[in-house]
């Protein structure tokens, strides 16, 4: 068996498609974002501008957060100790859980060392844990979420992307007396659009149906105090156990659920993902609870990002390119191509300084790659002009088709 060969087609397949993933490297400015420093391809660090990242808010620059990990590393060090079995409950792990708890008016909240492990330790557990339990999971909701129900063993039901009458079709058909779980998402990052959390609902009620929502995308970003979609539309509380990530508003790494105390007792007792998993560094819980406390308070990080987002937006429309619309801060430029796609991410980086990641398949339908826009607190409209110009001539010089993708 040659083993050398089979690795080599396989990385060679990701190549004739347009579709080998390179990753950019890179270091942030602290207290200058979006500026940073690139190492790929130069004599030295050339500076450019991050329009992709996640850390939506620049939370990760906060300097209210950078103070609170400076002052855990000296009072307690680096690492955790082990699993919270083994290395106990560090108090920041403790505030930490009741203020996310708080924050989605829940009784209790439980962490994990990623948003992709909460997810997928909490389904997968939810699904062996209830006899014969059915999971209806959204067609568009995120590997970890598939992974979790793939890994639970239990039934399925894909209904198709927010289409409410597909969902109502399956539950119906199912025995009224099995467990069931509705699997969503609040915002879908690729696409920017918004899930009909209070419909939802309402078809759980209907049909005794336990609801897991994740709002990975929209923690910190939308509600008064960050609670989410669910917070915004004052439903977080019809919503049995709502997931989120502490890598992406809140700035720093993790991941996390929210729900009643016997629900989060249950995948604290019986989840493999979270009893083997050493938890969190200290450092982190305590960067978390900075920023969560402080944007509970502040609106001011989510209205400069929407106001960003939204200008972003006029400015690609009004010179005709293909930028998806959207409710939400994420904006999506249509490209079509997975190569095409790549090219143009190459160009922007190299000849304007401009780093954003291409989306390809399969984050994304093939046919639809795109790039994926996260415009935040601090990027200016001379930024955005810039980039909008850059956009412009390499459009016109790759010929990239200006309609959005049915």
């Amino acid at each position: 068996m040659d083993y050398q060969r089979i690795f080599a087609q396989a990385i060679e397949r990701l190549h004739s498609e347009g579709r080998y993933r390179v990753f950019i490297d890179i270091l942030r400015n602290k207290g200058m974002y979006p500026e940073a420093r690139c190492f790929a391809g130069h004599n030295g660090p050339k500076p450019i501008t991050v329009w992709c990242s996640n850390d939506y808010l620049s939370m990760g620059q906060h300097s209210k957060v950078i103070a609170a990990m400076e002052e855990a590393l000296h009072d307690v060090g680096a690492g955790s100790g082990g699993t919270r079995n083994i290395g106990g409950n560090t108090h920041y792990h403790v505030d930490l859980e009741a203020e996310l708890a708080d924050l989605h008016g829940k009784e209790g909240a439980l962490l994990f060392t990623s948003g992709y492990v909460s997810n997928e330790a909490t389904l997968a557990t939810l699904g062996k844990v209830l006899p014969g339990c059915i999971i209806y999971s959204d067609a568009l909701n995120h590997a970890s979420m598939i992974a979790g129900i793939r890994n639970s063993g239990c039934e399925k039901r894909l209904w198709r992307h927010n289409d409410l009458a597909h969902l109502e079709e399956l539950l119906a058909a199912d025995d009224s007396a099995v467990p069931k779980l509705i699997a969503f998402e609040s915002i879908y990052s690729m696409d920017g659009d918004i899930a009909p959390i209070a419909a939802i609902c309402d078809l759980a009620d209907r049909y005794n149906a336990l609801t897991y929502l994740d709002e990975v995308h929209a923690v910190g970003m939308y509600g008064q105090r960050g609670g989410g979609i669910s917070d915004r539309d004052a439903v977080a509380h019809r919503i049995d156990i709502i997931e989120g990530t502490l890598a992406k508003a809140f700035g720093v790494m993790g991941g996390y659920i929210a729900a009643d105390r016997r629900i989060i007792d249950v995948i604290r007792s019986y989840a493999p993902g979270f009893i083997f998993t050493t938890s969190l560094a200290p450092v982190l819980a305590a960067g978390v609870l900075a920023s969560v406390r402080h944007l509970k308070e502040s609106e001011v990080e989510r209205d400069a990002q929407q106001t960003a987002a939204a200008s972003l937006k006029r400015m690609m429309a009004d010179v005709g390119l293909p930028v998806m619309p959207t409710v939400t801060h994420i904006v999506p430029l249509m490209v079509g191509d997975p190569v095409k796609t790549k090219k143009i991410s190459d160009i922007l980086l190299a000849e304007y300084g401009a780093y954003v990641q291409p989306i390809n398949y399969p984050t994304v339908p093939r046919g639809s790659e795109r790039l994926r826009f996260t415009p935040g607190p601090s990027h200016t409209e001379e930024m955005m002009r810039e980039l909008v110009d850059a956009l412009v001539e390499i459009w016109d010089r790759l010929d990239v088709d200006l309609k959005i993708a049915a």
